[in-house]
């Protein structure tokens, strides 16, 4: 022990020492530097950690319920073979060629609308092809077939065979209001499957020359190239629309998107899977809207409809007696005010059925009565 004590003391004797000879030669060593600031202890309040992973979700369920179901294509055709390609000079001069390099391939988005393997897609992205592979996010591949097109629509329906398929489900038609939140799938530029979100800016936009029937969805959710028949889904991740267009100056997205509504896609879709095309009513009229400067010109006492501008000959409304110069305001019981109107309107009659028409005639109003005749099928504009 009085080693110990003595170990203890000599070293409390130095060490006051120590400092004796610091304060004397060095004292700035045992003051705080001006610039030295102690660290201030704030107090954070932090939510809980499920609070916070339910704030930080946003979309995410929507988006998880949704993005299984959404897959890439990637369309494929040979490329024109040369009339010359069997001549041996022409092989000895200019070589086999690797076809396979020479594939047109295209890439775009896909939704599968049912475990059975269907699955809806633009049919810009898969026209011409010869060769369609159908992607899935879990990684699984198949080639698919073709159940049917629509043209009118730009819509395709397509097959592959797999077990175990996602599908999307669809939503309630007209449930979509201007301001819902919505969510754009797809493989924008072949990246991989991207979510992107925005809201509905308009229902109903038609005029846009993309298709015969237009009734588009507009949404500033972002779509760009590759995002074409991809899914726009609700805040539920229900399917509202398929990914169609956009308007841009550039090739990219402009925030002005264009999807078509789920209901034109599921009677698409319906049509061709129990006949293989989509049977929709036609009168044989060539239609033009009505305008305030035309109707003054024909001093017509409406203000809107749709002017008739050239009736088949030989078809429903010719039969019926409509007239070039005839203004329709109404089939049936429903009004029409554009092209647009009209043409859902008699498109949505079953062939045979028969439809009566209001039509102003210069200033006489009158009615007429039609059968309505089945739509002939689209035909496709020859290659240049």
């Amino acid at each position: 022990m009085r080693r110990i004590w003595l170990i203890f003391s000599q070293a409390v004797t130095v060490s006051v020492a120590v400092l004796f000879v610091v304060a004397t030669l060095k004292p700035e060593w045992l003051t705080r530097p001006p610039g030295l600031i102690m660290p201030e202890v704030v107090p954070i309040l932090t939510a809980p950690a499920e609070a916070a992973t339910a704030a930080g979700r946003g979309h995410a369920e929507a988006a998880r319920r949704a993005s299984p179901a959404v897959v890439s294509i990637l369309a494929s055709k040979a490329p024109q073979r040369n009339p010359h390609a069997g001549d041996p000079w022409f092989r000895f001069f200019f070589g086999e060629g690797d076809e396979d390099a020479q594939r047109q391939r295209g890439l775009g988005s896909g939704v599968l609308v049912s475990p059975a393997g269907y699955l809806l897609t633009n049919n810009h992205v898969i026209d011409g092809a010869d060769e369609i592979e159908v992607k899935l996010s879990d990684g699984r591949s198949a080639q698919a077939t073709v159940v049917g097109t629509d043209l009118d629509t730009d819509l395709a329906l397509l097959k592959i065979n797999l077990d175990r398929l996602p599908a999307i489900t669809l939503a309630p038609a007209a449930s979509l209001q201007v301001g819902d939140v919505v969510l754009a799938i797809g493989n924008p530029f072949g990246v991989g499957q991207t979510v992107t979100s925005g809201i509905v800016s308009a229902l109903g936009r038609s005029q846009l020359g993309l298709s015969t029937f237009e009734s588009f969805i507009q949404t500033d959710a972002a779509i760009n190239p590759g995002n074409s028949g991809g899914a726009l889904v609700d805040a539920n991740g229900l399917l509202v629309g398929i990914n169609t267009a956009i308007f841009s100056r550039s090739g990219g997205n402009l925030g002005i998107g264009f999807a078509i509504p789920v209901d034109v896609a599921r009677q698409v879709m319906e049509g061709l899977i129990q006949t293989g095309q989509v049977t929709r009513g036609w009168i044989g009229v060539e239609p033009r809207d009505l305008n305030p400067e035309i109707a003054e010109m024909l001093r017509l006492p409406v203000r809107s409809g749709v002017l008739i501008t050239g009736v088949l000959r030989g078809g429903p409304a010719a039969k019926a007696g409509v007239q070039p110069g005839d203004v329709v305001l109404k089939v049936g019981p429903s009004a029409v005010a554009n092209t647009a109107e009209l043409l859902s309107a008699v498109s949505a009659l079953a062939p045979e059925s028969k439809v009566q028409l209001s039509l102003q005639r210069g200033q006489q109003s009158i009615e007429r009565t039609l059968v309505v005749a089945q739509r002939p099928a689209a035909r496709r504009e020859p290659a240049n």
